[in-house]
């Protein structure tokens, strides 16, 4: 809708005077051209956004959450809240193992003191009974988590690599470490 009303206004501003006085119509062609070129890439620029992917419509394996540490909490003390959530999770999984049996590891964690850049990168594994012998070739299933700081909040994304549904794993996971974070006043 921007983009629509930036090509609007240039039409307008290049069109001449139709409909305009001569005195609100001083900007050149050019110029006119080069201002909703320039507004358009602003437009077009997101300000503070996560670069984590929305989970596709109808997925029945994938999560995404904002997570929002309280106001008074400084931002190095919401990172190493969130960091300590994340540890805090059983190795052992969760329901005797039936939820991430597998365990996690920890891929990648560059998130910043200020909790404005970087990001958390988990892999998790579920799925190592039975059901990983008869679906998957015998290999658990590995679900991958991201973390990424957006403005004063945090975006989550807990999603299966493979397959359409995760009988719940990623939401109960999810559900678990944003309990954890609940308990010290986040917004989940």
């Amino acid at each position: 809708m921007k983009l629509f009303q930036a090509l609007a206004l240039s039409v307008l501003a290049v069109g001449g005077s139709h409909g305009f006085s001569q005195q609100s119509n001083n900007v050149s062609r050019r110029e006119a051209v080069s201002k909703t070129l320039t507004s358009i890439v602003a437009i077009s620029l997101p300000g503070v956004a996560s670069a984590i992917d929305a989970c596709p419509p109808k997925s029945n394996n994938c999560v995404r959450q904002t997570w929002t540490p309280p106001s008074s909490t400084s931002a190095a003390d919401a990172t190493n809240q969130l960091r300590d959530a994340f540890n805090a999770y059983p190795q052992d999984g969760q329901e005797g193992g039936k939820v991430d049996g597998g365990g996690y590891t920890i891929i990648s964690d560059s998130l910043g003191k200020d909790s404005s850049t970087g990001a958390l990168t988990l892999e998790y594994q579920s799925g190592i009974g039975t059901f990983a012998k008869m679906f998957n070739g015998k290999k658990p299933f590995t679900d991958d988590l991201v973390v990424e700081p957006n403005g004063n909040a945090f975006e989550i994304r807990s999603a299966s690599r493979i397959g359409d549904s995760d009988f719940g794993v990623n939401g109960k996971r999810t559900a678990y470490i944003g309990g954890l974070l609940k308990e010290k006043g986040w917004s989940i």
